[in-house]
């Protein structure tokens, strides 16, 4: 370490205090390591209390010209909050945001401020008391997420009616062209002139209602519902590089230093039910999908689609997250990540503990579990291949269970009305199965190939939804995990290759079969370090952050200062 940087380590330890400075390798890696992809090296964690001291450690960065990454919950799937390897040709500097949680509800809870750290955990939380609701749910790929990263990563749309989190209203730093940092108030809140006023009057919540304006600016996607019903539509409903949504924190992966998102909430249903639907022809649901988009006057709250080798996957690998968020609760959930990276990190040091300990360890005790899973699901895993969970809720609800007493009485598969525990239990098995070809693949690794995560966004017209590979491809997997957010026909297809296949050139292959078929990819996990950024959002990144100063190497752009 140069005297330079040495000098900045003794300004961040004066900034935010010693104790959230970290500097060991040990007290580094678990910012440094992404959750299930990419790893490198940093010069430093820092751990701002305030948003302040954001502002001033990216002073005290920009100086030095030292690499920032803008990190909260480090729950993302592709690598885009951690360095990625250790070409960078500045030093890197992880500022974490986590300890900057607050939410401030306005305009009588049909909005809400989130400041740089906090959760949707915390959102839903907040909101109950007003009888709203949040823009996104916790989901598979997002579980202890943070807000504002949700907005970064165009996150989100499980939701039918709501779509990706997204906003104009935002406040955020950014590094001009001439190397300057500037603050940049887009909250549509005044909260004065300078850097430290505007700050510290957001952070303590030193605003009044009539400081609150009300711009010309959307808090979310206000066209989505419109969008997802073209069922004739060429193109998909949502993909992370579409255009019409990058704006600013919106969409922009880090690429800015962002402080707080200003967001819409929405009113809770008086009413909701769960329907679980079962057919062994893709077709099937196919028709569903075009017919409730298309046609029913109330929209699904959401239709989480499951194949039944991801059911079983996820019944077996995934016991132990279902059984710690059914009976802790989800929000124990980033305590039990957090000493799962502990173990990891500590069995790495000893060598008498195998890798990937913790895996090993928690599948091991989840195997003295009972069957957490209702009986009814249990029958459908055995009757049909292909599972859906629609949630509809108030005059929807009449609406879907005519429809389907309708349909099934000459369509191939069934459905059953879900009791309150059902609905629970079907809904968090969908969601932890994302967590299964991860445990599989740590139990197994000695005998199988790489893991390949695809998150792809099919046409909204695409009728052969169901992914049907050539043989020639097909033969090369060891597993294949199906799962996804039908409605929107956004997929997860998780794969594990065989031993000494080339996962790589396999790829390539395999995202040919996508652009044949019109697709976008990713759809919702961002770019990260695993994609390719397409021009469209590439072009976005180099406007938003001209020196390549935040978070290099995005969507396997430059690392390089100035996008050399």
């Amino acid at each position: 370490m140069t005297q330079n940087y040495k000098s900045s380590i003794q300004d961040f330890n004066s900034i935010v205090g010693k104790k959230y400075v970290l500097t060991a390798q040990w007290d580094k890696q678990a910012y440094a390591k992404g959750w299930r992809y990419g790893e490198g090296e940093a010069l430093a964690v820092v751990k701002p209390g305030t948003l302040l001291e954001i502002w001033n450690v990216l002073q005290v960065c920009v100086a030095a010209d030292i690499i920032v990454i803008m990190q909260a919950a480090n729950t993302g799937l592709t690598g885009g909050s951690t360095p990625f390897g250790n070409d960078y040709d500045r030093p890197i500097v992880i500022i974490n945001t986590m300890r900057i949680n607050a939410i401030h509800v306005i305009h009588e809870g049909q909005q809400i401020i989130a400041l740089s750290g906090s959760t949707l955990f915390g959102l839903e939380n907040k909101l109950e008391s007003y009888g709203r609701e949040p823009h996104s749910v916790i989901g598979s790929s997002c579980i202890g997420a943070s807000i504002v990263g949700g907005v970064c990563n165009n996150s989100g749309g499980a939701l039918v009616k709501r779509g990706p989190a997204y906003t104009e209203l935002s406040l955020f730093a950014k590094i001009e062209s001439d190397g300057h940092l500037v603050l940049v108030n887009d909250l549509g809140v005044d909260l004065g002139q300078t850097p430290d006023e505007i700050l510290t009057n957001l952070q303590n919540k030193n605003y009044t209602e009539k400081d609150i304006k009300f711009p010309n600016k959307l808090a979310s996607d206000h066209e989505y519902q419109e969008r997802v019903r073209d069922v004739e539509a060429r193109t998909p409903a949502r993909f992370n590089a579409d255009g019409r949504r990058l704006h600013t924190a919106s969409g922009c992966a880090g690429k800015i230093a962002v402080f707080a998102v200003r967001l819409d909430t929405y009113v809770s249903p008086k009413r909701t039910q769960v329907f679980y639907i079962g057919s062994n022809a893709s077709d099937t649901f196919m028709q569903i999908r075009r017919t409730i988009l298309s046609t029913f006057k109330n929209l699904p709250t959401s239709g989480e689609y499951l194949h039944r080798d991801c059911y079983d996957a996820a019944k077996k690998y995934s016991k132990d997250t279902f059984v710690v968020i059914d009976k802790l609760g989800p929000n124990f959930i980033p305590k039990l990540f957090n000493m799962k990276r502990k173990m990891d990190l500590l069995a790495d040091k000893f060598s008498l503990l195998p890798s990937k300990f913790s895996d090993k360890l928690l599948q091991f005790l989840s195997c003295f579990w009972p069957n957490h899973l209702p009986k009814r699901m249990e029958q459908f895993r055995n009757k049909f291949e292909h599972h859906w969970i629609i949630e509809m809720s108030d005059e929807g609800i009449e609406e879907a269970q005519q429809y389907f007493d309708a349909f099934f009485k000459n369509s191939n598969g069934d459905y059953f009305i879900c009791t309150p525990k059902e609905a629970k239990k079907a809904l968090l098995h969908r969601f932890v199965a994302a967590s299964a070809i991860g445990r599989y693949h740590a139990l197994n690794a000695k005998d199988l190939g790489e893991m390949m995560s695809m998150d792809i966004a099919l046409p909204r017209n695409e009728k052969n939804w169901f992914e049907q590979l050539p043989p020639e491809l097909d033969e090369l997997f060891e597993m294949k995990l199906y799962y996804g957010h039908l409605f929107c026909h956004v997929l997860h297809q998780n794969y594990i290759l065989k031993k000494g296949v080339d996962a790589k050139a396999l790829k390539e292959k395999l995202l040919l079969t996508y652009d044949a078929r019109g697709a976008e990819y990713p759809a919702e996990h961002n770019v990260g370090h695993e994609y390719t950024a397409k021009p469209t959002l590439s072009n976005f990144y180099k406007e938003l952050d001209p020196t390549n100063g935040f978070n290099p190497g995005i969507g396997k752009t430059s690392k390089l200062k100035l996008w050399k």
